[in-house]
């Protein structure tokens, strides 16, 4: 089975997006299923996961019920605020969907660069673990030094670090950010998405800018911890979906079973995949 573990849904209508602005062009417009099932044909992948793109609870019941209405979109990581007095009882309410895997708070867009490590955000943290979500980590590569102490403060909260903590290509900073990420790798049992990286290249990148990105990932977290992701329609500003997942493909040769569904299924326990299906 082939999965998508990150690609998104959005509806302009709904006033969520505050980022989706229309000097982005192609990305200013809706994007549902009927959009992206034919690309998943042709690419022979079964099932997605859907991730937010907005930090309000109403876009994740959007995408709850999309995955309702879905078979094919395996689960949801939504969005709720960490930091609310209440946040444990929403996360135990929200957990009850079956398709809920995780939660996403919006890190590259918070201006404090050590929010992860509040005091405030233990009681939701918490409640994350216990009911089995997963962490996405939203992060750039100022954030590396803060998520390594934020993966030793929480043990017991699995982590997955999205499009590679979207390293500075197109400016050609590599060194630092590959330090930082081995380490993270090697002290801690965190996941990698392989995604996003053409888009932090800009429209105009050749596979050899991606390809020291691509190697240090694997080396780093190995295919065992490394999942597959499009970004999809984000991703649309660089490259296409054959393309990106042709790359992917040619980088972790023998080990596609693990990025495109173990790794996923280890990283996201609560994902409950239709057994064998295909679009």
């Amino acid at each position: 089975m082939k999965i998508d573990a990150h690609q998104h849904f959005w509806k302009l209508a709904r006033g969520d997006y505050s980022w989706l602005t229309p000097d982005l062009q192609p990305l200013y417009r809706d994007f549902g299923p009927k959009d992206l099932r034919p690309l998943l044909e042709t690419a022979g992948v079964d099932g997605t996961i859907a991730v937010q793109a907005a930090d309000t609870e109403a876009e994740t019941e959007y995408l709850l019920a999309l995955a309702d209405e879905h078979d094919w979109i395996f689960g949801v990581v939504g969005w709720t605020d960490l930091e609310a007095a209440d946040a444990p009882e929403k996360i135990e309410r929200m957990a009850q969907h079956p398709k809920l895997v995780g939660f996403r708070p919006m890190i590259q867009d918070i201006k404090d660069d050590a929010w992860m490590l509040k005091d405030n955000l233990r009681p939701a943290l918490e409640a994350m673990a216990l009911h089995n979500l997963t962490f996405d980590a939203l992060v750039m590569p100022r954030h590396l030094g803060h998520l390594l102490t934020f993966l030793e403060k929480n043990p017991n909260l699995r982590i997955v670090i999205d499009h590679g903590a979207k390293p500075a290509i197109r400016d050609g900073h590599f060194d630092t950010w590959a330090t930082d990420m081995t380490r993270i790798a090697q002290s801690s049992e965190v996941f990698c998405k392989l995604s996003g990286l053409t888009t932090e290249a800009g429209p105009e990148w050749a596979l050899d800018d991606l390809s020291p990105y691509i190697e240090r990932v694997l080396q780093a977290f190995t295919p065992a911890r490394i999942l597959f992701g499009s970004d999809w329609p984000v991703l649309n500003l660089a490259s296409s979906y054959g393309a990106w997942l042709a790359i992917v493909q040619n980088a972790v040769k023998g080990h596609c079973r693990d990025i495109f569904e173990s790794s996923v299924q280890k990283a996201y326990p609560r994902l409950k995949l239709v057994a064998q299906r295909k679009l």
